[in-house]
């Protein structure tokens, strides 16, 4: 699925993420990490071009007992080439570059559709682009997908945010999105886990690079290894046994 940002092909704003220059404009205070709201720009000889972005630097994550190795940025980076592997564009361009506070996450800004109402699509069960979000939450086991974390645009696109405590070795899958819990995958589905699975198993492919950057031994085998049951099982997963399934709070 191809995607354009602010009148940027994914390619050029993937670029402008890495090459561009980061300005400060203020802080997202509701995050519980260090989240800014950036501009970043670039210049050329006949033009420049700019672009709002979250930029969230390693310097301001706090430590978390359940994810000790790595670091949250380094997360939304590898779900971000998790999304790419699928090609559901489900995640925003996301690098992972220095910044005016050291290295982190730097990611382009989505502008989330006011009109619609994210508790209502939270709950939709014949919304596609929402289903297919819970077949990668499950793939990278999105320990937290609020509804506040969909990001509907007002071209009719859907993106997902806020990947970082994702990953874990053991199964943490809480998300607001079971509504279709054991239910069959879809042949698109099956066929985006197929491509997942071949680009994790190739040393070369871009996925397997950043999943060796980001994670460690074991997460990469945990991802695979969910790749796996959903491909035998052909159903969306059940909630954890024993376990909260439902992030708190829920928006």
């Amino acid at each position: 699925m191809t995607a354009s940002f602010e009148g940027l092909s994914s390619t050029d704003a993937m670029e402008l993420l890495r090459t561009g220059e980061l300005a400060v404009a203020g802080r997202l205070v509701d995050a519980s990490n260090a989240t800014l709201y950036c501009t970043v720009s670039a210049s050329a000889s006949s033009s420049s071009v700019s672009a709002s972005c979250v930029y969230k630097p390693v310097a301001g994550e706090r430590p978390l007992w359940d994810f000790p190795d790595g670091t949250l940025a380094g997360r939304e980076v590898a779900a971000f080439a998790v999304s790419e592997a699928f090609g559901w564009s489900i995640v925003p361009p996301t690098v992972y570059r220095d910044g005016p506070f050291g290295e982190g996450m730097c990611q382009l800004w989505v502008e989330r559709d006011p009109a619609v109402d994210l508790v209502e699509l939270s709950r939709d069960r014949e919304h596609p682009a929402l289903c297919r979000m819970a077949v990668f939450d499950a793939v990278i086991n999105n320990s937290d997908r609020k509804i506040g974390h969909l990001l509907p645009t007002s071209d009719g696109r859907l993106y997902g945010c806020d990947h970082g405590v994702s990953f874990a070795e053991d199964y943490k899958l809480r998300t607001v999105l079971w509504q279709w819990q054991g239910e069959p995958l879809t042949n698109e589905m099956l066929a985006g886990l197929e491509s997942v699975r071949a680009q994790a198993r190739d040393p070369d492919s871009e996925l397997a690079e950043r999943l060796a950057r980001h994670l460690t031994g074991p997460e990469r085998f945990a991802v695979r290894r969910r790749v796996e049951l959903l491909l035998e099982h052909k159903v969306h997963p059940f909630p954890p046994p024993g376990r909260p399934a439902i992030p708190w709070p829920p928006i």
